[in-house]
This record gives structure tokens, C-alpha cells and sequence, in this order.
């Protein structure tokens, strides 16, 4: 089943509960779905969807980090978006499985000490690896933490 089905379907049950919060943000979610289909003119890859969750959190995160003081229920109201949301991403990489993988990476490469020079190479080969699945900016500081510069 595609995700915006599985999405619509989520928000109807949220309505039949009179759940308006869930309801009202899986329908933002299922909007932004719509959007981007829209804007591709063509059903979404089970990819795409997922790139579309993916930055709709990002931007519930932002407006949490940027909400002024004295605005926490904003910040409250973001935090369950996001709860809501993540049911639909792929479960997240931890720090052990991301060096796991940039060690499989450097293997592959054949690089014992990579130095900062080497980082284009490691991140082209990287990336298509933990892409979803681990934050961008976490795998990039466990990578530097592996050059011996």
C-alpha cells in the first residue's frame, strides 16, 4: 500500500476517534503528499514519500528550535506532529551502526587512516548507504571524529 493511502486511511480513523489534533496533522501530511505528486505529475516513489515525511520533520524540528520563549505549547504541538509522523519514516540508524558502516565503507576503499582529503570519496560511497535511515549532520561527525588529521 503506498504511504499516502496508508496516510488517508490513518486520518479517517483519527476523524472517526475525534481525534482533531492527529487528524489535522496527518492532513497537512497527506497535503504535502499530494503537493509533491502534484508537482512530479506522477505517482511517488515509496522514496519520495518517505523524503516528503522526512522534511516535513525537519521543519517541525526548526520551528521547535526556533520558537521564541513563552510559545511551549507551539513547541508541544510540533513535538506530536512529529510523533505522528515517524510512524511512517524507517527506522533511524544509531551512532554504532553508522561507524559500522563508514568502517565497511573505509574497508571497501581500502583507506586504514583516511584523512580529510579523502572525504569526497568515503561520502560518495557513504551516502547511498545511510541515506534515510541516519540524519546527515550525525554521520558527518562521526566521520570526521575517523580522520587522523
Amino acid at each position: 500500500m503506498a504511504l499516502i493511502d496508508q496516510v488517508r486511511g490513518e486520518m479517517m480513523a483519527a476523524l472517526k476517534e475525534r481525534n482533531s489534533e492527529k487528524k489535522e496533522a496527518l492532513s497537512a501530511l497527506l497535503s504535502a503528499l499530494k503537493a509533491k505528486a502534484i508537482d512530479k505529475r506522477s505517482d511517488l516513489t515509496a522514496e519520495e514519500e518517505i523524503a516528503v515525511v522526512q522534511r516535513e520533520v525537519k521543519q517541525l524540528k526548526e520551528t521547535i528550535e526556533t520558537a521564541p520563549a513563552g510559545y511551549e505549547e507551539i513547541a508541544e504541538t510540533c513535538k506530536r506532529k512529529i510523533e505522528y509522523y515517524s510512524v511512517y519514516l524507517p527506522k533511524q540508524m544509531d551512532e554504532e551502526e553508522i561507524k559500522s558502516v563508514i568502517k565497511s565503507v573505509l574497508d571497501s576503499l581500502n583507506l586504514q587512516s583516511p584523512t580529510a582529503k579523502d572525504k569526497g570519496i568515503i561520502m560518495k560511497n557513504l551516502i547511498p548507504l545511510t541515506k534515510g535511515k541516519a540524519d546527515g549532520k550525525l554521520v558527518n561527525e562521526i566521520l570526521s571524529s575517523f580522520f587522523t588529521e
